[in-house]
C-alpha cells in the first residue's frame, strides 16, 4: 500500500506544482489564442512523432511507439482546453529532453 500511495504522490505532486505557478488560460504573451492553438498542436505532432504515443489529441493521429507521459497528456489536455500557456512550455520541455528541435513560437 505503501509503494501505491508514494507512487500516486510522484505522478500528482507535479502535476499540482505546475498548476499551481502557471498562469491564467489563455495564449502566451504575443501570442493570439488561434496561434497558440497552432503551435500546440506542432509540438504535440512532434512529440507523437518522435518521442512518444499520443492517440488522437489534437487532432494528431499518431498511434505507435511508447505512451506519452502523463505529464506531456495534461499539457495537451490544457491546449486542448484553450490554456496554451499551461501546456506549451511542458511539451516544448519534453521535447528539448527528447533532443528533438523545438520550433520558434
Amino acid at each position: 500500500m505503501a509503494k501505491l500511495r508514494s507512487f500516486l504522490l510522484g505522478a500528482v505532486a507535479p502535476l499540482v506544482a505546475a498548476a499551481c505557478t502557471q498562469t491564467a488560460g489563455g495564449p502566451p504573451p504575443g501570442l493570439t489564442a488561434a496561434q497558440g492553438m497552432a503551435y500546440c498542436t506542432s509540438l504535440a505532432t512532434l512529440y507523437s512523432e518522435y518521442v512518444g504515443d499520443i492517440g488522437d489529441d489534437l487532432g494528431t493521429t499518431y498511434g505507435g511507439g511508447e505512451e506519452a507521459d502523463i505529464q506531456v497528456r495534461y499539457a495537451i489536455a490544457e491546449c486542448e482546453e484553450g490554456n496554451t500557456a499551461g501546456g506549451i512550455p511542458t511539451l516544448q520541455r519534453y521535447l528539448r529532453d527528447a533532443k528533438v528541435p523545438v520550433p520558434p513560437a
